[in-house]
């Protein structure tokens, strides 16, 4: 498990981190524990009142698409209402990003407060069943731990909804949210094409609330600190702090609470000026380190290099490694991930990772390029989720950032003196076709 970065105790000043993690940055908080430095769930007695509390404190989705959380609970509520029919609530800790690890720590460290967070949210749209949605399965660790804590909290009589521990598949996919309420509903975990949004009919028809398990533990300490504690972090258009996943170039990842806003050049460290950062991870973007550390954590400013914060994911990559032959060994590990149901996934995304892995040999075609930019763009917006557009924006940015490097490819050079894999991709993934057979 790795390590989080350690803060000032949390009862000094409202803006001392971390909020989410122990103090102490390794030890996992009991029930006791828990509850001794945060108290107990602060019900509200009473559906929707916490609405307007996350709308004043500006809370966006922590999983990667930044969306407000005030609207996704009204929505869902508002849907409960006029169906007259109790939703769903489930928290989604699954986590298929491959670099990322900051919701994994989350649910070995603080799992409690998800929990909170996942009771209150239950309570805010008067749902009667809640499910805890992850990777870890009751023999591992992380899925001992859930358990555990889940019986902590049966034991002392605190959860008013009954939380099912329910195992997400090992697929890129299987954290989005439509392949999410397929999969629980009994289907395989596929992404489906929307309208209806499973905020209006999502598992078993019923109107649901998915929110990603750091959401629910900011909506936890919001819920208890109230909005203006909450924005005493961050910018005022992008509020709070965030769980991020920094590797640097030794490959080991580093989880830290950062306050959005923060200069990126103190998170990557002593990045090299000719050298690139993936921000974003496998759906972000590449950028020049000389462009990167200049930036600061949150969209407004990304958006100079075309990137997001996502899920706060940030790589360096190390500067004896081939950019072009990382990409191209990420893209095809997203082609054999797709759901393989639609055009863009189904045709486009294995050609774009074709012509990448010969992008990546010696002396490439350059046909091979402009093949590569115009399929990215036939691919883009055409799927039934946004894995294809992810995978586009990946690509055009590597074509850009590692320009200069495909200009040496094409004379039959490379600049790389390691060739080991450095991204990481999970074990036991496909690596052709015919593994998936």
């Amino acid at each position: 498990m790795t390590m989080a970065t350690k803060g000032m105790p949390a009862e000094d000043t409202a803006t001392d981190l971390p909020r989410l993690l122990p103090v102490n940055g390794q030890q996992p908080q009991d029930w006791h524990a828990h509850t001794a430095r945060h108290g107990r769930i602060p019900y509200r007695e009473a559906p929707g009142r916490l609405i307007a509390d996350i709308q004043q404190a500006g809370l966006t989705g922590r999983g990667g698409a930044a969306f407000p959380v005030h609207r996704k609970l009204g929505a869902v509520l508002e849907a409960a209402d006029a169906r007259r029919r109790n939703p769903v609530v489930i928290a989604n800790g699954a986590e298929s990003e491959p670099a990322s690890d900051k919701d994994a720590t989350l649910l070995w460290l603080a799992p409690h407060l998800v929990l909170d967070g996942l009771q209150l949210a239950a309570e805010a749209v008067n749902a009667e069943e809640a499910i805890l949605y992850t990777h870890a399965d009751r023999r591992d660790d992380v899925g001992k731990r859930l358990q555990q804590a889940i019986a902590e909290r049966r034991a002392v009589g605190s959860d008013r909804v009954p939380v099912e521990l329910a195992e997400a598949p090992p697929r890129f996919l299987s954290g989005q949210e439509t392949a999410l309420i397929n999969h629980l509903g009994g289907g395989p975990a596929i992404p489906t094409f929307v309208p209806p949004r499973v905020t209006e009919r999502g598992l078993a028809g019923a109107p649901t609330l998915v929110q990603n398990v750091e959401t629910l533990a900011h909506l936890a300490l919001i819920a208890r600190r109230g909005p203006r504690w909450f924005r005493q972090v961050g910018t005022a258009a992008e509020p709070g702090s965030m769980l991020c996943t920094i590797r640097r170039s030794d490959g080991m990842p580093r989880i830290a609470e950062v306050p959005l806003g923060m200069p990126l050049r103190d998170l990557l460290g002593p990045a090299g000026s000719d050298g690139a950062v993936l921000i974003g991870g496998y759906h972000g973007t590449w950028a020049p380190a000389a462009e990167a550390v200049k930036l600061t954590l949150d969209s407004h400013a990304l958006g100079a290099v075309g990137a997001r914060v996502g899920a706060g994911i940030l790589i360096t990559l190390p500067p004896d490694r081939c950019g072009l032959a990382e990409t191209a060994r990420i893209v095809r590990y997203l082609a054999l991930e797709s759901a393989g149901q639609c055009g863009p996934c189904l045709n486009g995304l294995p050609r774009i990772a074709a012509a990448l892995a010969e992008l990546a040999g010696a002396r490439p075609r350059r046909q091979a390029r402009a093949d590569i930019e115009r399929w990215a763009g036939l691919v883009t917006g055409r799927g039934a989720c946004h894995h294809p557009d992810g995978t586009a924006r990946f690509v055009r940015s590597a074509l850009i950032t590692f320009a200069a490097e495909l200009d040496r490819h094409e004379r039959g050079r490379c600049s790389a003196t390691n060739t080991r894999p450095f991204l990481p991709i999970p074990r036991g993934s496909a690596r052709t076709e015919e593994d998936w057979l």
